[in-house]
């Protein structure tokens, strides 16, 4: 026997059906606008430098993002971040030693660094979400150095090491003092000065997404 929905069940399906599909486009929104301010940001830290390099504002709507959205919503804005770094030249010095190291070291490390934040967030939220903050907000720029770092030695080892003794310092020296040093504090102490207003808002973003925020 064929049992065809009544009038109510009907109603009930399209109101999930319509709840569904405004949550989607509420997220979608949101990953609009952070990928916006993430662009914004990166265009604007390339006016404040220490050292050599522009400093990174974007990292913290990339935690939010990752906290908000989920590890995959992180992972695109840092590779937002990156796509931005290489379009405003800003990783032209390392592009003309090595093309295609660069282009994979930027776009990886934000790529990684959000999407690990946003992953640590999810594990550690369920026992303490500000734990989980202060530690995600900690993580991506620990992350987004380290791969840095790591693309220094395996596609620049050669031009680095060039400038390095012509400044009469050691490779290894010359990458953590003149390349990542004031940089990775400036960045590290941002990200967590600011992870009490990522949690508000997150509130925020929850209550929009029609989500209860979590009480640690």
């Amino acid at each position: 026997m064929i049992r065809f929905p009544s009038g109510t069940e009907r109603k009930g399906f399209g109101m999930n059906q319509n709840t569904k599909t405004l949550k989607k486009v509420q997220k979608l929104t949101l990953i609009a606008l952070l990928t916006a301010l993430v662009v914004i940001l990166q265009i604007l830290g390339g006016f404040i430098r220490i050292g050599t390099f522009s400093v990174s504002l974007v990292l913290v709507p990339i935690v939010l993002g990752a906290a908000l959205l989920g590890p995959w919503a992180g992972g695109w804005l840092g590779l937002v971040f990156g796509a931005v770094v290489l379009i405003s030249g800003d990783a032209a010095w390392f592009m003309g030693m090595n093309l295609p190291g660069t282009v994979i070291t930027v776009l990886l490390k934000g790529t990684v660094a959000g999407f690990v934040s946003g992953a640590v967030y999810r594990l550690i939220e369920k026992k303490n979400r500000t734990a989980a903050m202060f530690t995600s907000a900690a993580l991506c720029p620990i992350i987004n150095t380290a791969l840095f770092f790591c693309g220094c030695y395996l596609f620049f080892f050669e031009g680095l090491t060039s400038a390095a003794a012509s400044g009469g310092q050691t490779l290894l020296a010359y990458i953590i003092i003149v390349l990542i040093g004031g940089n990775f504090i400036f960045e590290l102490v941002f990200n967590l000065v600011l992870a009490p207003v990522i949690l508000r808002l997150i509130d925020v973003g929850k209550k929009m997404l029609g989500q209860v925020p979590k009480n640690d």
